[in-house]
């Protein structure tokens, strides 16, 4: 074969082998779902726990959301709520495919602590804001806590792999840092200045979501860390974010709920 015709073929088979590469990557990229949730048809809401995976923190949460009208279930963690928070970012995508698989437009998450870390990791990692139709965080260390900082330091045997992950400057909170929250993602993210776990409380704080400090509504709140997901006042405002009007920063201290 004349070795022009040769190079004519080898430089069309590689073009018509371009060509295949960019159909395959358009056709994944169609794929894939392209409208956000419906905010008006709100799914299941799934909790996710803190550091150390106590169901029972969050059931006063799960039960007023169920008082509402709202399917509410509270996430067992693996390793006792102390492993890897990817891996139980892991666990929160199982149960979101599962309540898809079960028929639900979406989903609404609640991270309390922790689980708010484990929240931010499921949007980056699995593009959950395809699916989450809205997303709300209770004092969550988004950029770490001094405790944990100090006992990856000076107590690595007591500090578990996701205690560690949890100091301010870990790779798994620069690597977040580093991701933006998705546009036209709504977020509601609370914390208390009084909290004693989360140093400094405003770690919550996340670019992009809806922050709220709760004293900077209710000046006279004395709500510490643990009792963020039974305080009726932040179960309040978490009804609110988690209802069909436009999630937007209150203004007023919320009436505690009943019921």
């Amino acid at each position: 074969m004349p070795r022009r015709r040769s190079l004519l073929i080898g430089a069309s088979s590689a073009m018509a082998l371009v060509l295949l590469v960019v159909l395959g990557i358009r056709l994944v990229a169609d794929d894939r779902p392209s409208a956000r949730p419906d905010q008006a048809s709100p799914g299941p809401v799934l909790l996710i726990p803190g550091y150390g995976g106590s169901q029972a923190s969050l059931a006063p949460l799960a039960d007023r959301l169920t008082s509402a009208g709202r399917r509410a279930t509270v996430l067992a963690l693996p390793e006792g709520g102390t492993g890897d928070l990817r891996r139980q970012a892991a666990v929160l995508d199982e149960a979101v495919r599962r309540e898809l698989g079960d028929g639900a437009p979406s989903v609404d998450v609640v991270g309390y602590s922790a689980g708010g870390v484990v929240a931010r990791i499921w949007i980056d990692r699995y593009e959950g804001e395809v699916v989450a139709r809205r997303v709300v965080s209770l004092g969550s260390p988004l950029h770490g806590t001094r405790l944990a900082g100090a006992g990856a330091a000076f107590a690595r045997k007591s500090c578990p792999t996701a205690c560690r992950q949890l100091a301010p400057g870990s790779d798994l909170l620069d690597e977040l840092a580093d991701a933006p929250l998705p546009e036209r993602l709504p977020w509601l993210s609370v914390w208390t200045e009084n909290d004693e776990t989360v140093q400094p409380p405003d770690s919550a704080r996340l670019d992009g979501a809806v922050n709220v400090a709760l004293q900077r509504l209710c000046p006279d709140a004395r709500v510490a860390h643990g009792a963020l997901p039974s305080d009726p006042m932040v179960i309040s405002l978490v009804l609110q974010a988690l209802g069909t009007a436009a999630l937007a920063a209150p203004s007023d201290c919320p009436a505690p709920t009943t019921g």
